[in-house]
């Protein structure tokens, strides 16, 4: 008999193994893939692990955010690379010594978060080593409040996109005995003169003030975007006065320190006239500020901001981005001596404005807000928190305007009504539309939100809405939505879970904040667990009604055939719920929830427990204090969250080569002292 070739070609084809390819190939193969997927590779065969660590020799970007990796499991991971150009890295686990092998000299981007075990010497290194760096980046995620950390990732994604070499740094020398000096800035800002974009998150006070604004004046001439956790309003007058250091020059009026910044985001003491006025004289080619504060005390009308202030704004006219917000993060404060009249002000400068966040106007009435929405006709983001005297005639004939809003925020606004949301609704670009805390809110704003067909996020916390009144979202918004929050809304109970999801497809869905609702029990759970819905965060805290029984459901939830255990979450907060028992935790271990990063828990139900579960799942946060959880909680771009569940389980034990029977052992004995102890 004659043979067959293409019966050859299929038994040839089956005999070839993956590892049995040439080792270019997989090469070329694996440099398509995260760090976390490469790892998860490398641990299957000597041949993927010898692969590995050839082709992290040549990368061109390295990032690790997902998880703190310590030095010594980070040290074999960079190897000597002349072709790193992007590192990425949480360094909550790093101090000084890890200096040497993150610091390289070929970087263009820099971003290091979690640095507060790091002294200046971090600094002076990047800039003595990192001469062609344009953007560091640097963030502690318990630097202050959530809602600031969330400001600053919007700017920081913002940056991402936008300019390709910079330099993140953040908590730099927060730990106590940590030091850092002027002459480290001095260093980063001499050595890094191609930087293009900078973002110190830590406290810049930190440094000495004498001479602080006069080591600005060796910064890189490309430096286009500036952002810092914290500096004094006093600080940012001195930086960036246009006369700085020029007491002895003829020429009274001379140009700014940073004259090439156009995107400002600070976080200060106090926002204040003479700051704003000096922003906006120097920084010619301004076109992002972003300026939040949060006193400890009542400012004084010295330090604060007024009227005359906002009429200083934007004066060369290029500002298409203003954010002001007055944070109540320490004490309940607003801008009280702005009104009508300064938002009629700076509405002359702002026409081609495109983006507007009014924080703690308390005295701007709706005559102030309807200005700014009739006179930029390029608004797409209109956000406003703590507007005390906003009600629903600001948004009455907005349909009349030629507004295209794609992002609404409208929080603490409380006496907007229905009627709001119905007017709001004509604008059908809407993709975020943030209603927290507007509690005169019920069904009805629901059918006007449900005729919106592109929403993407929805945030509802507080709000007098029911069961009945959320079939409104579906079939069309349900389906379009990344995140839902319906938080607080005490009207809901266990049926809300069949009027949002019953006959509903394949669905975008992937954040679900059902915390505080007190009706909410573990059939609603079991309900949710049946939609298969690959969740990435789930918060239910403050659920008196929610026990084990949820915890076994979720864990074992089918996503799909090939993908179990509850492995699609990555945060989970529980913290609070009135039924959650010792038997609960066993269902926290592995292979349960492989992916989960985030897990908030009562740490009173067994203290031991908690601990032994972390001791367990080093690379899994155990918050059991309250803390609200998420480093970025709207991060959803990191490529760490595209590989499959299955190899994040192998990147942990490729990185921990840990003993499960150990892990399970101390959980066992922690079982033992419960049963003991009751």
């Amino acid at each position: 008999m004659g043979s067959n070739p293409e019966m050859e070609k299929v038994v040839v084809e089956e005999d070839v193994k993956l590892e049995e390819l040439p080792s270019a190939l997989l090469a070329t193969i694996m440099t398509k893939l995260d760090i976390a997927s490469i790892c998860s590779l490398a641990s299957t065969s000597s041949t993927f692990r010898s692969c590995a660590k050839q082709i992290l020799s040549f990368l061109s970007n390295f990032h690790l955010l997902e998880i703190a990796p310590s030095g010594e499991l980070l040290r074999p991971l960079l190897p000597p690379n002349p072709y790193l150009k992007t590192l990425k890295v949480d360094c909550a686990r790093l101090d000084d010594s890890a200096i040497p092998f993150l610091v390289k000299p070929s970087l263009h981007d820099l971003c290091l978060h979690n640095c507060a075990d790091f002294s200046g010497k971090l600094l002076s290194q990047i800039g003595i080593q990192c001469k062609d760096l344009r953007f560091v980046f640097m963030l502690h995620y318990e630097m202050i409040c959530l809602g600031l950390v969330l400001w600053y990732c919007c700017c920081y994604w913002f940056l991402l996109f936008t300019f390709t070499r910079s330099l993140y740094l953040g908590s730099v020398a927060e730990k106590r005995g940590r030091a850092i000096h002027i002459s480290d800035l001095e260093d980063l800002l001499t050595g890094c003169s191609q930087l293009e974009a900078l973002i110190l998150m830590f406290d810049v006070s930190l440094f000495l003030r004498h001479n602080f604004a006069g080591v600005w004046a060796s910064a890189s001439e490309n430096l286009t975007s500036l952002e810092i956790g914290y500096i004094s309003s006093v600080t940012v007058t001195e930086l960036l006065s246009p006369n700085l250091g020029s007491n002895q020059s003829l020429n009274p009026v001379q140009p700014s320190m940073l004259p090439s910044i156009q995107k400002l985001c600070l976080s200060v003491d106090y926002i204040t006239d003479a700051m704003i006025g000096t922003i906006s004289k120097g920084l010619v080619f301004l076109t992002h500020l972003d300026l939040r504060d949060a006193p400890l005390i009542e400012p004084r009308i010295t330090f604060d901001l007024t009227n005359a202030g906002l009429q200083q704004i934007n004066q060369h006219g290029r500002l298409k981005h203003l954010s002001l917000v007055r944070s109540q993060e320490f004490l309940i404060t607003y801008f009280r001596r702005v009104n009508d009249l300064g938002l009629l002000l700076m509405e002359e400068k702002c026409a081609d404005m495109e983006s507007i966040c009014l924080g703690g106007f308390c005295r701007v009435t709706d005559t102030g807000f309807k200005t700014i929405l009739h006179s930029c006709s390029r608004l797409y983001k209109f956000k406003v928190t703590y507007g005390t005297q906003l009600t629903d005639l600001v948004f009455h004939d907005i349909s009349a305007t030629s507004l295209a809003l794609t992002h609404v925020s409208l929080r603490w606004c409380n006496l907007l009504t229905n009627n709001a949301v119905f007017s709001l609704a004509s604008n059908k670009e809407l993709k975020v539309l943030d209603l927290r805390d507007c509690r005169s809110l019920g069904d009805e704003a629901l059918r006007a939100i449900g005729t919106l067909p592109g929403l993407k996020m929805l945030l509802l916390d507080g709000s007098d809405i029911t069961d009945a009144g959320l079939s409104y979202l579906r079939p069309s918004v349900i389906n379009t939505l990344f995140a839902l929050s319906l938080r607080g809304c005490k009207r809901l109970t266990d049926k809300c879970i069949t009027a949002l999801f019953d006959g509903c497809g394949v669905l975008e869905l992937r954040e679900l904040d059902l915390s505080n609702l007190p009706n909410l029990s573990d059939n609603g759970v079991l309900q949710l667990a049946k939609t298969r819905i690959p969740f990435f965060e789930l918060r239910m805290r403050q659920c008196p009604l929610i026990g084990d029984t949820s915890i076994m459901a979720l864990a074992s939830m089918l996503v799909d055939e090939a993908i179990w255990h509850g492995s699609s979450l990555r945060l989970m907060d529980l913290y609070n719920c009135g039924g959650i028992t010792q038997l609960a935790f066993r269902w926290l271990k592995r292979p349960y929830f492989p992916r989960l990063k985030w897990l908030g828990v009562t740490g009173s139900v067994n203290r031991d427990m908690v601990d032994a579960l972390a001791r367990s799942r080093p690379f899994l946060h155990v918050a059991c204090h309250g803390e609200e959880l998420g480093a970025d909680p709207y991060d959803i771009s990191d490529g760490l969250y595209t590989h499959d569940y299955d190899e994040v389980d192998e990147f942990e034990q490729w990185l921990l080569e840990a003993d499960v029977d150990t892990e399970d052992e101390e959980m066992g004995d922690a079982e033992i002292n419960e049963e003991l102890i009751m």
